[in-house]
């Protein structure tokens, strides 16, 4: 878990959270890359869905239903293979269990990540798509069924294409595969939000984590971008994650 995790999303609606219904929510992952992609789940609060890691073709897609209460994150593993020894690894968002399922353990960063709270006050879900992070692929969050606004947010830029060479990640061809944040690349307090960064105001937008936003405007893009980037729903509704919409 880095530590830009204690920060944003997380710190907020868990603080926020008080269960009060009992709505669950079905997630349906559908892959528009030119690649199969290998998502993973990670629970922050509740039971642990059915599946922590699986495999996604091209054009396929797959559900899975998650209880009232529940908060945690997807996100999509690139480049994966199975080593001569038997370990599953990917490039890029790797979570490092060595197999399919990430079991308990986080995407290694960078990582394009989409974070939910089921039911995080007033039978409200709390969503939001996190480059807080780095990014590795598009990624977006569309309600389905839900009512109160449930608004759609999406990340669909190659934010690769026009990452700085400080923040880079290239593949084994060369080519760039994800884009660190300034945070984890440069390990600068201004940049985490960190010491004397540590609050609203004396952390404002970097020209990093404006790469990010001007590309993503509705995704979180460092530690207190919390206004623009958090999308509420009224519990009762299911939603569609796209990665490469």
């Amino acid at each position: 878990m880095s530590m830009m995790e204690n920060k944003g999303f997380f710190a907020i609606i868990l603080a926020l959270v008080s269960i009060s219904g009992s709505y669950s929510a079905t997630f349906t992952f559908t892959n528009n890359c030119p690649y199969t992609v290998w998502p993973g789940t990670l629970t922050g609060n509740g039971d642990q869905l059915s599946s922590t890691g699986f495999e996604l073709a091209t054009g396929a897609s797959t559900s899975l239903d998650a209880p009232a209460g529940w908060s945690g994150r997807f996100w999509a593993r690139t480049d994966c293979f199975t080593d001569s020894s038997g370990r599953f690894t990917c490039t890029t968002a790797d979570c490092a269990s060595g197999q399919v399922g990430c079991n308990g353990a986080g995407a290694i960063p960078p990582a394009t990540l989409l974070e939910f709270t089921l039911n995080g006050g007033g039978n409200n879900d709390f969503y939001d798509n996190s480059l807080v992070d780095g990014y590795n692929l598009p990624a977006s969050i569309t309600p389905q069924g839900g009512s109160g606004g449930c608004s759609s947010t999406s990340c669909p830029f190659s934010i690769n294409s026009i990452c700085p060479p400080e923040l880079s990640v290239a593949g084994s061809d060369g080519g760039i595969v994800a884009c660190k944040s300034a945070c984890e690349a440069l390990q600068q307090p201004q940049y985490c939000c960190t010491g004397a960064y540590s609050t609203p105001e004396t952390c404002p937008p970097t020209n990093y984590s404006k790469i990010f936003k001007d590309s993503c405007p509705q995704a979180y893009s460092y530690a207190y971008d919390d206004k623009s980037s958090t999308f509420t729903c009224a519990s009762g509704g299911n939603y569609l994650i796209t990665f490469c919409p």
